[in-house]
């Protein structure tokens, strides 16, 4: 791999879907992390998860929304208000939030969580 800042960000921004869900990944909360022996899991609609780092920093939700062109993810209850008085979500990058609840309703990802 390159190591011009320029053929980087075309390797990100060019990257097919299955290698950006790896890009949307999150850091666990230390229950977690003892829990499943992993540092780092992929953000899932679903997953709760609290704020550390910006204009929200402290705040929680769920997540609502992962956006895989984006690399952004969308929490409930984290809004910011337009200029005209409206409120709308606002994305936040996964690497500014931490993981403290997963959603394990779907089998097949509470068996990977639990093999790793």
């Amino acid at each position: 791999m390159s190591r011009q800042p320029r053929k980087q960000r075309k390797n990100l921004y060019e990257a097919p879907l299955h290698e950006r869900q790896d890009l949307v990944s999150a850091t666990l909360s230390g229950k977690l992390r003892d829990r499943y022996g992993m540092r780092r899991v992929n953000v899932r609609s679903g997953d709760e998860v609290e704020v550390m780092r910006g204009d929200h920093e402290g705040e929680s939700g769920r997540v609502e929304e992962v956006d895989l062109e984006s690399g952004l993810i969308v929490v409930r209850g984290v809004t910011t208000e337009k200029g005209d008085g409206s409120t709308v979500e606002h994305p936040l990058h996964p690497s500014n939030v931490r993981v403290t609840r997963l959603d394990t309703s779907d089998p097949r990802r509470e068996a990977k969580l639990e093999e790793d």
